[in-house]
């Protein structure tokens, strides 16, 4: 069989991820515009509460000692005052010169400090309802969304997709992958907008203060932008390196709880724990090393950062020292305003770092999204809600990458109610083939039809609703039993539920569980026995009463009682209905109005039983190895004369 298709003709470059990042955030722009808002509220209150501190350490000093601290109060506004306005702080809260001349000191500074308190006590709620908003926007809106699309489009892409891609990988994508999505929102957007108007409102501040303490302060600041860009394409390698180790930690340990009966079997516990932990130390070791570097960096901007600090103290400290700066208003609001500068310019390399994480999750987040859907209904598909069931194969052909085909040539008609056995070696296309039948992948070349009609004009819905299926291992959910039986059909009622039990001879052992229809059934139904799955299997395939019954080799892995009560159920599935069925077992292979045998994708033999021993080729040899006893094998020689 030939390796399946790529999911994508071409990785996307990070300019239209970004494009398609802002399209998806442009869907919850009222809560971005309220997180955005709540922030820039914030911030003002911020600048506020610290001008209003640096005046009333300016207030403080005039009183303390008044000749050597005259009272110099520059106008904290973007454009620079003309003239020396009366001691009030930003957004003109509060002018001391027009407080009343009875008001002591201690009152001024009691007044200064209780609106202080206030902003602090503002601010604390605003910062709760900031954390409350982002994360309902975040984490309850989009990322639930984000899942929930591709989780939809999980259910629409057809086997080619899941064949390509690992269970491991695309767990990772619905969940990992998706909160990438949430970091370019809340680590990127939300921060670079914040940043920018943060820049704008501190440099305003800060060169209305002194614009020459403004330059000789932010002298380093390009240095800092340079060293975050540099570090961030650094790193970058090492964060998609991170992402794929733990992809493959995922799915190692997806397959080992998928094969622990494999795993307990053979002994090799001891073998699979070495291999889990040396894959977890891997990623152990690789996102160590990765915060090693981020360690390492952090102080690296600090002592840059430092460096702008000790010129605002050295020249800053002579500016006020000449009576050229206040102190309170100058000085202190200066030093915090240079703080929360260089903060924004240290979140540089954070936002950088949070983009390069951000586009390799969103990557494959829409690796899925755009992921062709091969197999769905034609804009002008007919509807079909009840077929007859009649099947015919022209001249079809399959392959996976459209190079070797796995099936060649394929004709075969089958009429309505006629029962198909399907014999042929691992490899030779047998599932392939009843694969077709409800396109879970379509054909290649020629044409499939049911009822006359290709099945690509049928509408995809109700073709699939005319088909009954019924595998090899039959998977059922951690439902109930009823619930497993009617999941093709969730509106059947109780009595329609029991019927179809009865039929797949399931309603005496469903009984006789502890509570009966309502008994909920461990993962993948590993509380009951082989046999027991495949008749509930059965059971959910004939409530739908469908047209065609698909049956993939129902009694490979089950003994020769259980197969004598599963043929009892599948006598009673089969009556009336076009019958597919994968069998190797002559008890199988016999029920059927006539069996084909399959190699290298042909159909090289086509008949009933009784016709096929007489003819030299793979199915009297398949059958002449079947040496189950002595009647059985008078029964397997072909007739005198016979070649």
């Amino acid at each position: 069989m030939s390796a399946p298709i790529p999911t994508s003709a071409a990785p996307l470059s990070n300019g239209v991820l970004i494009r398609r990042l802002l399209g998806l955030t442009w869907r919850y722009r009222l809560g971005c515009i309220k997180v955005l808002s709540i922030q820039l509220v914030l911030l003002t209150m911020g600048l506020a509460g610290l001008s209003l501190t640096g005046l009333g350490i300016d207030y403080i000093r005039h009183q303390v000692a008044p000749p050597a601290a005259p009272l110099v109060q520059p106008v904290p506004s973007p454009v620079p005052a003309q003239a020396s306005p009366p001691v009030k702080a930003p957004g003109h809260m509060i002018d001391i010169s027009m407080l009343p001349s009875t008001w002591t000191p201690t009152e001024v500074i009691a007044l200064l400090a209780g609106i202080i308190l206030l902003l602090a006590l503002c601010r604390a709620l605003l910062n709760y309802a900031y954390l409350i908003s982002i994360n309902i926007l975040l984490q309850q809106q989009l990322v639930v969304d984000l899942r929930a699309v591709i989780y939809d489009k999980l259910q629409q892409l057809s086997f080619r997709f899941f064949d390509a891609n690992s269970t491991g990988s695309i767990i990772t994508r619905v969940t990992g992958d998706a909160q990438s999505v949430r970091m370019f929102l809340d680590q990127v957007l939300f921060q670079s907008v914040i940043m920018a108007v943060s820049f704008t409102v501190y440099l305003v501040y800060m060169l209305s203060l002194s614009p020459r303490l403004t330059v000789a302060c932010l002298a380093t600041t390009p240095l800092l932008v340079a060293m975050s860009l540099w570090f961030s394409k650094k790193i970058q390698p090492a964060y998609a390196q991170s992402r794929t180790l733990a992809e493959k930690l995922v799915q190692y340990l997806a397959e080992s709880i998928q094969g622990i009966a494999v795993t307990k079997g053979f002994g090799r516990e001891a073998e699979n724990r070495a291999q889990f932990d040396a894959a977890n130390r891997t990623v152990y070791t690789q996102q160590l090393g990765i915060f090693w570097r981020v360690s390492l960096f952090s102080p690296a901007v600090g002592i840059v950062t430092r460096i702008n600090m000790i010129v605002l103290l050295s020249y800053g400290g002579w500016l006020v020292i000449r009576g050229q700066l206040p102190f309170g208003t100058g000085l202190f609001v200066f030093a915090g305003l240079l703080e929360q500068f260089s903060g924004q310019v240290n979140n540089i390399a954070g936002v950088v770092n949070s983009v390069q994480q951000s586009l390799i999750g969103a990557r494959r987040v829409f690796e899925v999204m755009d992921a062709p859907v091969e197999v769905k209904s034609a804009p002008d598909a007919m509807p079909c809600p009840k077929l007859k069931g009649a099947v015919r194969f022209e001249r079809v052909e399959f392959s996976y990458s459209g190079i070797d085909p796995v099936l060649r040539g394929i004709n075969l008609d089958v009429a309505p109610g006629q029962c198909v056995a399907i014999l042929g070696a691992t490899g030779s296309g047998k599932s392939v083939l009843m694969s077709l039948i409800p396109r879970f992948y379509d054909v290649t070349a020629g044409r499939l039809l049911v009822d006359g009609i290709d099945v690509r004009h049928l509408h995809l819905d109700d073709l699939r609703r005319n088909i009954g299926l019924v595998f090899q291992e039959s998977f059922l959910f951690s439902n109930t039993v009823a619930a497993n039986i009617a999941f093709g059909h969730p509106d059947a009622t109780p009595a329609q539920i029991e019927k179809a039990a009865r039929i797949a001879a399931a309603h005496d052992f469903i009984l006789q569980l502890p509570k009966g229809y309502d008994t909920v059934l461990g993962e993948s139904g590993n509380t009951l026995s082989g046999g027991q799955r495949q008749r509930l299997a059965i059971a959910r395939a004939v409530l739908l009463e469908p047209a065609i019954l698909l049956l993939d080799d129902p009694t490979a892995a089950i003994d020769s009682e259980t197969e004598h009560e599963i043929f009892e159920a599948l006598d009673r599935a089969i009556a009336g209905r076009t019958t597919f069925i994968v069998a190797h077992r002559l008890s199988t292979l016999r029920r059927a109005d006539f069996i084909i045998v399959m190699e290298n994708g042909r159909i090289v033999q086509q008949g009933v039983h009784e016709e096929l021993m007489r003819l030299p080729g793979p199915y009297r040899h398949v059958a002449s190895l079947q040496l189950v006893d002595g009647g059985e094998l008078e029964q397997l020689r072909p007739k005198e004369g016979a070649p």
